[in-house]
């Protein structure tokens, strides 16, 4: 069965939105370890709002430069959460119809390998609850940012998670990698 990794760029005070404020920190350590992401994971997930955003960026970058990632985020097959999105331009996208849950539990039961989500929002909120999710990685800046926190509108005290790794960079970036406990 494959399994559902979650990466999430997050700050000391737990913003996540706009993550321009990680770039002073990815580094070739940083982009070692996405590496080691993407060449595992042959599928991407995401709900609406990370689809517009990657849509509007990823496809204007240079694939034939490796250090981009261009060229794995524009031909890597991208499954979107959305009740609104009908025809998806970004090259190898579809929407998942019908039942969120449903439609994520059979994309797991197929062959493949890891499918990647960026981002924490309520598709990914609702896919742990769901038990679907297999690993959150945390990407931890040192920096404060302002603004929403991302557990104001998702918290759901139900959730616990047991640390499964830790990874420290030069950079102060941590990233902690949880897997969701059982309820």
């Amino acid at each position: 069965m494959r399994r559902i990794i979650n990466s999430t760029y997050i700050s000391l005070d737990g913003v996540i939105d706009d993550p321009v404020w990680t770039m002073p920190y990815f580094d070739d350590e940083a982009a070692t370890f996405a590496g080691e992401q993407t060449a595992v994971a042959d599928a991407l997930l995401m709900g609406r709002r990370t689809y517009d955003g990657f849509a509007a960026a990823w496809p204007t970058r240079d694939e034939s430069d490796p250090s981009t990632g261009a060229a794995y985020f524009n031909n890597v097959k991208k499954y979107v959460a959305s009740t609104t999105l009908t025809d998806p331009e970004w090259k190898n996208s579809e929407v998942l119809q019908g039942d969120l849950i449903e439609a994520v539990t059979a994309l797991k039961a197929q062959p493949g390998g890891d499918i990647l989500m960026y981002g924490y929002g309520v598709v990914t909120q609702a896919l742990v609850t769901a038990g679907l999710v297999d690993e959150i990685r945390f990407w931890i800046h040192p920096v404060i940012v302002g603004g929403p926190s991302l557990s104001a509108p998702l918290a759901d005290p139900r959730t616990t998670l047991t640390l499964a790794n830790t990874r420290a960079m030069k950079s102060g970036v941590i990233i902690a990698t949880y897997t969701p406990t059982p309820r």
